[in-house]
């Protein structure tokens, strides 16, 4: 199975100067644990998670004043649609990461793979006979 076979297209994006209540918004209304963070004037893709607003808000800061920008993960993990599933889930587990952006081979976004993404594909794969 390819990342192809399973990933998000649609994937969920906010931009690096919306707060975290924001990004938290838009995440909670589409379900997912993570947000593809565009800048036009950045190098690439950045990812903003459930996770990095949970620390903001564990720290107590202020939902409504801080921004995507401080709390992004700026450099992210890649792979491409012909990569395989299982070397995709072997990366993720490796770098302690939930969500991997997909990229076309010249780097534009085509969407994300999560670890909900995997197990889903896994189960609902049909199971050998004997």
């Amino acid at each position: 199975m390819r990342v192809r076979d399973c990933m998000t297209t649609a994937a969920v994006t906010v931009g690096p100067d919306h707060t975290l209540r924001q990004a938290a918004q838009v995440m909670a209304q589409r379900n997912t644990g993570a947000a593809l963070v565009l800048d036009p004037d950045g190098a690439g893709p950045g990812i903003i998670t459930e996770r990095d607003v949970l620390r903001s808000v564990a720290a107590d800061e202020d939902p409504d004043r801080e921004i995507v920008r401080e709390h992004l993960t700026p450099e992210v993990t890649v792979t491409v649609p012909d990569a395989d599933l299982r070397a995709a889930a072997t990366a993720m587990i490796n770098g302690g990461f939930r969500h991997l952006v997909v990229v076309s081979e010249d780097s534009q976004v085509l969407g994300m793979l999560s670890i909900r993404d995997i197990v889903r594909s896994w189960v609902q794969e049909p199971t050998p006979v004997g």
